[in-house]
Protein backbone atom coordinates (compact mmCIF):
# COMPACT_ATOMS: atom_id res chain seq x y z
CA UNK A 1 0.00 0.00 0.00
CA UNK A 2 1.52 3.52 -1.22
CA UNK A 3 1.31 6.05 1.54
CA UNK A 4 -0.58 9.49 -0.13
CA UNK A 5 0.70 12.39 0.81
CA UNK A 6 -2.89 12.96 1.84
CA UNK A 7 -2.65 10.95 4.52
CA UNK A 8 0.83 12.41 5.83
CA UNK A 9 0.63 14.30 8.88
CA UNK A 10 3.75 17.29 9.07
CA UNK A 11 5.33 17.40 12.40
CA UNK A 12 7.86 19.29 14.03
CA UNK A 13 10.46 17.24 15.27
CA UNK A 14 9.47 18.86 18.96
CA UNK A 15 6.04 17.61 18.57
CA UNK A 16 7.48 14.04 16.74
CA UNK A 17 9.76 13.76 19.96
CA UNK A 18 6.76 14.55 22.42
CA UNK A 19 4.32 11.81 20.46
CA UNK A 20 7.46 9.13 21.25
CA UNK A 21 7.91 9.86 24.44
CA UNK A 22 4.21 9.83 25.61
CA UNK A 23 3.92 6.36 23.47
CA UNK A 24 7.07 4.82 25.65
CA UNK A 25 5.29 5.71 28.81
CA UNK A 26 1.95 4.77 27.87
CA UNK A 27 3.39 1.59 26.47
CA UNK A 28 5.61 0.84 29.67
CA UNK A 29 4.73 2.43 32.93
CA UNK A 30 1.22 3.50 32.25
CA UNK A 31 0.07 -0.12 30.48
CA UNK A 32 1.40 -2.05 33.60
CA UNK A 33 0.17 -0.30 36.12
CA UNK A 34 -3.02 -0.70 34.48
CA UNK A 35 -2.26 -4.45 34.31
CA UNK A 36 -1.37 -4.51 38.00
CA UNK A 37 -5.07 -2.70 38.97
CA UNK A 38 -7.13 -5.03 36.71
CA UNK A 39 -5.14 -7.58 38.11
CA UNK A 40 -5.75 -6.73 41.86
CA UNK A 41 -9.16 -6.09 41.22
CA UNK A 42 -9.66 -9.58 40.02
CA UNK A 43 -8.57 -10.93 43.45
CA UNK A 44 -11.06 -9.46 44.97
CA UNK A 45 -13.76 -11.84 43.78
CA UNK A 46 -17.10 -11.20 42.08
CA UNK A 47 -16.45 -9.00 38.63
CA UNK A 48 -19.54 -7.84 37.89
CA UNK A 49 -19.99 -5.42 40.73
CA UNK A 50 -16.54 -4.57 41.16
CA UNK A 51 -16.39 -0.59 40.26
CA UNK A 52 -11.93 -0.80 40.20
CA UNK A 53 -12.15 -3.35 37.88
CA UNK A 54 -14.62 -1.83 35.68
CA UNK A 55 -12.74 1.41 35.64
CA UNK A 56 -9.13 0.04 35.04
CA UNK A 57 -10.57 -1.79 31.89
CA UNK A 58 -11.90 1.05 30.58
CA UNK A 59 -8.93 2.92 31.45
CA UNK A 60 -7.10 0.23 29.40
CA UNK A 61 -8.98 0.79 26.11
CA UNK A 62 -8.61 4.74 25.90
CA UNK A 63 -5.14 4.00 26.62
CA UNK A 64 -4.60 1.13 24.06
CA UNK A 65 -6.88 3.58 21.47
CA UNK A 66 -4.24 5.92 22.45
CA UNK A 67 -1.17 4.15 21.96
CA UNK A 68 -2.45 2.92 17.89
CA UNK A 69 -3.68 6.43 17.55
CA UNK A 70 -0.19 7.84 18.81
CA UNK A 71 1.61 4.30 16.50
CA UNK A 72 -0.69 5.26 13.47
CA UNK A 73 0.39 8.86 13.68
CA UNK A 74 4.43 8.41 13.73
CA UNK A 75 4.20 5.82 11.07
CA UNK A 76 2.87 8.34 8.70
CA UNK A 77 4.33 11.54 9.73
CA UNK A 78 6.69 14.06 7.69
CA UNK A 79 9.34 15.13 10.29
CA UNK A 80 10.29 18.21 9.32
CA UNK A 81 11.98 20.75 7.60
CA UNK A 82 10.43 23.55 7.94
CA UNK A 83 8.30 24.14 4.62
CA UNK A 84 9.59 27.10 2.32
CA UNK A 85 8.49 30.59 1.95
CA UNK A 86 6.92 30.63 -1.07
CA UNK A 87 3.34 32.13 -0.38
CA UNK A 88 1.92 28.51 -1.32
CA UNK A 89 -0.01 26.51 1.47
CA UNK A 90 0.80 23.16 2.53
CA UNK A 91 1.48 21.49 6.08
CA UNK A 92 3.48 23.35 8.33
CA UNK A 93 2.46 26.75 7.32
CA UNK A 94 1.33 29.39 9.47
CA UNK A 95 -1.60 30.94 7.28
CA UNK A 96 -3.67 33.95 7.93
CA UNK A 97 -6.74 34.36 5.68
CA UNK A 98 -10.25 36.24 6.03
CA UNK A 99 -13.87 35.36 4.48
CA UNK A 100 -14.56 37.70 1.53
CA UNK A 101 -16.67 40.85 2.28
CA UNK A 102 -15.07 40.84 5.78
CA UNK A 103 -11.96 42.94 7.12
CA UNK A 104 -11.06 40.70 10.02
CA UNK A 105 -8.16 38.03 9.48
CA UNK A 106 -7.52 34.60 11.04
CA UNK A 107 -4.11 32.75 11.47
CA UNK A 108 -3.77 29.24 12.23
CA UNK A 109 -1.54 26.57 11.63
CA UNK A 110 -2.00 23.95 8.89
CA UNK A 111 -0.59 20.76 10.54
CA UNK A 112 -1.65 17.72 13.18
CA UNK A 113 -4.10 18.86 16.49
CA UNK A 114 -1.03 17.20 17.91
CA UNK A 115 0.67 19.98 17.16
CA UNK A 116 -1.47 22.52 19.18
CA UNK A 117 0.05 24.07 22.46
CA UNK A 118 -2.38 27.05 23.33
CA UNK A 119 -0.91 29.73 21.03
CA UNK A 120 -2.08 28.99 17.50
CA UNK A 121 -5.28 27.03 16.39
CA UNK A 122 -4.43 23.81 14.16
CA UNK A 123 -6.26 22.95 11.50
CA UNK A 124 -5.89 19.34 9.91
CA UNK A 125 -4.89 19.48 5.93
CA UNK A 126 -8.19 17.01 6.17
CA UNK A 127 -11.03 19.32 7.46
CA UNK A 128 -12.87 21.40 4.98
CA UNK A 129 -11.08 24.69 5.27
CA UNK A 130 -7.23 22.93 5.25
CA UNK A 131 -8.47 20.72 2.19
CA UNK A 132 -9.66 23.77 0.05
CA UNK A 133 -6.68 25.88 0.87
CA UNK A 134 -3.94 23.23 0.05
CA UNK A 135 -1.85 24.32 -2.38
CA UNK A 136 -3.25 28.09 -2.76
CA UNK A 137 -1.21 30.58 -3.26
CA UNK A 138 -0.82 33.78 -1.13
CA UNK A 139 -3.87 36.39 -2.55
CA UNK A 140 -5.79 33.57 -4.29
CA UNK A 141 -9.63 33.09 -3.13
CA UNK A 142 -11.06 29.27 -2.66
CA UNK A 143 -14.29 28.64 -1.84
CA UNK A 144 -15.46 25.36 0.30
CA UNK A 145 -18.11 23.94 1.51
CA UNK A 146 -18.78 24.46 5.83
CA UNK A 147 -19.65 20.91 7.39
CA UNK A 148 -23.30 22.86 7.32
CA UNK A 149 -23.53 23.14 3.79
CA UNK A 150 -22.63 26.58 3.19
CA UNK A 151 -20.66 27.65 0.89
CA UNK A 152 -17.35 30.05 1.73
CA UNK A 153 -14.91 31.87 0.25
CA UNK A 154 -11.76 32.76 1.71
CA UNK A 155 -8.77 34.92 0.41
CA UNK A 156 -5.56 33.67 1.61
CA UNK A 157 -3.93 36.89 3.17
CA UNK A 158 -0.47 35.53 4.17
CA UNK A 159 1.37 31.85 3.87
CA UNK A 160 4.54 31.80 5.89
CA UNK A 161 6.88 28.41 7.48
CA UNK A 162 5.32 28.36 10.99
CA UNK A 163 8.00 28.78 13.67
CA UNK A 164 7.18 27.93 16.59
Amino acid sequence: MTQSEHDTIWLTQETHDKLKAELEHLSGPVRQEIIERISSARDEGDLKENGGYHAAKDEQGKVEARIRQIQEMLRVAQVGETPPDDGIVEPGMKVTYRFVDDEETETFLLGHREMEDGTIPVFSPQSPLGAAIMGAHRGDTVSYQAPNGKQLHVEIVDAVPFTG
